[in-house]
């Protein structure tokens, strides 16, 4: 998935990143623009689509990580952004600004 973003300009800055309150899959920066993109993954559509499981209650978890992640970064961001990549038998969707 990062390959996707990189494709497009964007730089990694960490990929499954980790605290004791939970991860982020990707942080990326494209100029002062700080992407955190969370990743779903299915083989198949039976149990809905990926994007559907970033409900409400993981998006304000995801917020929650990203406040932390800003807090402990050396460079601020002027934006930041949240995506969702969906994952479906090999087809990439990313819905940028999901949240």
């Amino acid at each position: 998935m990062a390959a996707w973003y990189q494709e497009r300009g964007y730089r990694v800055l960490d990929r499954n990143w980790r605290c004791r309150d939970g991860e982020l899959d990707l942080v990326l920066r494209k100029g002062g623009l700080v992407v955190f993109c969370e990743v779903k993954t299915r083989t198949s559509d039976a149990f809905g689509l990926p994007a559907e499981a970033v409900g409400r209650q993981k998006q304000q978890k995801i917020r929650m990580l990203a406040a932390r992640w800003l807090a402990e970064s050396p460079s601020p961001a002027a934006e930041i952004r949240f995506d969702v990549a969906s994952v479906l038998a090999n087809q990439i969707e990313v819905i940028q600004a999901a949240f």
